[in-house]
């Protein structure tokens, strides 16, 4: 049996608030979210500009995005990590460490797409 509470477009409606909390917090308490917020406001515009297929634009936009996505999962699991204690543990440090590592294999990601589009659209390796 689900959870009780809101349902149809209330349950919706809830659900968004959460989420602009969410993205409220990650602002305000973390300085690598906001870093990336701000390269994507600069990037996403470039990418939907440089593209030169629906594809391309796609591409280079949802990598940037996809980044933003891995840094809130990282945030929250380092609040949840952070929330059980502050005594240093082994299993509280390797949950970060594979937050972060997720982190960069998400920028890696996007320099690899970001690489792909503008040495395939410019014709850079033929």
């Amino acid at each position: 049996m689900g959870k009780p509470g809101a349902t149809g477009l209330t349950r919706i409606i809830n659900a968004a608030g959460y989420s602009w909390l969410g993205l409220k917090a990650a602002y305000k308490h973390e300085s690598a979210f906001r870093q990336e917020l701000w390269l994507a406001i600069f990037m996403i515009p470039i990418g939907a500009y440089i593209g030169e297929t629906l594809i391309a634009k796609a591409a280079l936009v949802t990598s940037v995005l996809f980044v933003l996505v891995v840094e809130l999962l990282n945030s929250g699991i380092e609040a949840v990590v952070d929330r059980v204690g502050d005594e240093p543990h082994k299993l509280s440090g390797r949950a970060k460490d594979m937050g972060s590592a997720a982190v960069m294999i998400s920028l890696v990601m996007t320099a690899l797409i970001w690489a792909a589009v503008i040495l395939e659209q410019y014709q850079l390796l033929s």
